[in-house]
Order: structure tokens, then sequence, then C-alpha cells
């Protein structure tokens, strides 16, 4: 059954990611460049934070102020992941909530493998009708 698929099929793996060390404006140029809404905050593969449009917006963040905010103090820590070898069923469980659309996708060691979105799995799942 396709729910049961792993994630290999689902996620991108193609990722556009920042350092702790990099500057805000960096963060705004890449999601908008890129039309992306969320980014991985990563030390070298491991993965430390994530940063979406809507923390930025939250902070209301203009250009001209936007490197006097750090991307330590902006990411969120505290992430919901889910591993490789986890399946899209899981990974429709946790999205399902809808207090977050991403998942940062990692193996054991933490390293950051790819992310998953609720656009990502609606785009799988219409695939089945």
């Amino acid at each position: 059954m396709k729910h049961r698929d792993p994630l290999s099929h689902v996620i991108t793996t193609n990722l556009k990611t920042v350092q702790i060390g990099q500057k805000m404006s960096e963060v705004h140029r890449i999601l908008a460049e890129n039309q992306i809404h969320h980014i991985p905050v990563v030390d070298g593969r491991k993965l430390v934070g994530m940063i979406s449009t809507t923390d930025i917006i939250r902070l209301n963040i203009t250009v001209s102020n936007a490197d006097d905010w750090t991307i330590g103090k902006v990411m969120k820590k505290n992430l919901v992941t889910i591993e490789i070898n986890d399946t899209v069923r899981k990974a429709a469980h946790l999205l399902s909530d809808g207090i977050f659309h991403s998942l940062p996708v990692i193996d054991k060691d933490n390293n950051l493998i790819g992310i998953i979105t609720s656009t990502d799995l609606i785009r799988y799942l219409s695939e089945l009708c």
C-alpha cells in the first residue's frame, strides 16, 4: 500500500540550508529567491534548527534591520523530525495536526537528509486518485 511507502519516495533532498553564522538578510534572500517557506539550519550536516517565513513575519523584520537578528535567535530549536526509514503514513500523521507544515528528515545520527512538506505529501497522495 502507498501509505506504507518509505519517505524516500516523497522527500526533497536537494535542499537549501543555512548555517548559524549567516545573516538574516541571507535567509530572507534564499527563501524569496527559491520560493520556499522553510529552511533548515545546520552545523555541518547536523540539523540544529529551522526558520520559516512565518518566523520572519512574526518578527516584523524589515530589510534595513534584518541583520540585527541572529539565526540562533529566530530559528526553532525543538523540532519535530522524522527519520528516513519512516513511512509516508507517519509523515501524514505528524503533519495532519496543522501545527507545522514541514518535517526535517534525518538519519539516526541527526544528519539532515531532506525535508517533507505538506505540499510534497499532497502531491504524492494526489497521484493515488
